[in-house]
């Protein structure tokens, strides 16, 4: 789970965006926001869910080079069946989306693993993401089409190295499933890496959304807090960032009930992290009078 050094930066980072002159509503920034601030950790995560996929599909070659030669021996039956034509259909259909699970994985392997520009990290996602939606379609057309030779039990027989080859390959779509929900499959111990990450970003996001809400909601008191205790204090007259950590500490001491010390801390740590060399001390004085002067002993 993240760190509350790791919440409260991505905290502050979002209040200092949302309150910059001329910025997007705080409702509008979110979105572009996380995309941005957990660019790289899902850089990192697209990345080990691709090294699994190519671990995964080692040997679907061989299969897919086995289904490919008994469909045609498949088509050429189901041909002189007439009453069998969407059989016929859903095998083509199935053919089509092989050659583009194919087609989707090489240009998945051909792609830059290792470079930081956003547009190819986007890319990358969207290239993963593009190889999963033609595998779930695969799994629908597989289903469609074992399904539908029940209806046919004469044909069963003539049918089953076909269908054996599907199972096969469903065998690996089974798994890739698994990678696209990780979190679905918690017995399994390999996939725990990408289960941790997708739960952190997740825990990330959604506890620094709260401490935002809440310095939000609280914003004006915030403000007449600090104008109690900070001579001729006007938010504008404040450093973007300075008022930012301001905002953050002081909430959290007087609406969230967190230890003036540990807020404090946090809150200078924050200062010297995004601030400039005096933020700290600026940071501290006026924290520490908050404390004194605002909590009750």
């Amino acid at each position: 789970m993240p760190s509350r050094r790791h919440i409260r930066e991505a905290a502050v980072q979002f209040l200092y965006c949302a309150d910059l002159e001329g910025g997007a509503d705080p409702a509008s920034l979110r979105e572009p926001f996380w995309d941005f601030i957990t660019e790289s950790d899902r850089r990192a995560l697209e990345l080990a869910t691709f090294r699994t996929v190519h671990h995964l599909a080692h040997g679907r070659e061989g299969r897919l080079v086995e289904f490919i030669e008994r469909s045609a021996t498949a088509d050429a039956f189901l041909s002189a069946w007439p009453k069998a034509e969407s059989l016929k259909l859903e095998l083509a259909r199935i053919t089509q989306l092989e050659s583009g699970w194919s087609t989707a994985f090489s240009k998945l392997q051909r792609l830059p693993k290792d470079d930081d520009d956003a547009s190819v990290a986007d890319s990358f996602s969207a290239a993963l993401q593009s190889l999963f939606k033609i595998d779930r379609d695969l799994q629908l057309s597989r289903l469609r089409f074992l399904q539908g030779i029940e209806d046919f039990p004469s044909l069963r027989g003539q049918l089953e190295p076909i269908s054996a080859s599907l199972r096969r390959l469903q065998r690996i779509s089974d798994r890739l499933r698994m990678v696209e929900d990780p979190e679905k499959f918690p017995e399994q111990a390999d996939l725990a890496r990408l289960r941790d990450s997708k739960a952190e970003l997740r825990a990330l996001r959604l506890r620094a959304d709260q401490l935002v809400d809440e310095v939000l909601l609280h914003k004006e008191a915030i403000d007449e807090i600090l104008a109690r205790v900070v001579d001729n204090y006007a938010p504008e007259r404040v450093d973007p960032v300075d008022r930012a950590v301001l905002r953050l500490g002081t909430c959290e001491m007087m609406f969230a009930e967190t230890p003036p010390k540990v807020a404090i801390n946090e809150a200078i740590e924050l200062a010297k992290r995004f601030g400039t060399s005096d933020s700290h001390r600026f940071v501290n004085g006026v924290l520490d009078r908050v404390a004194k002067e605002m909590i009750p002993d």
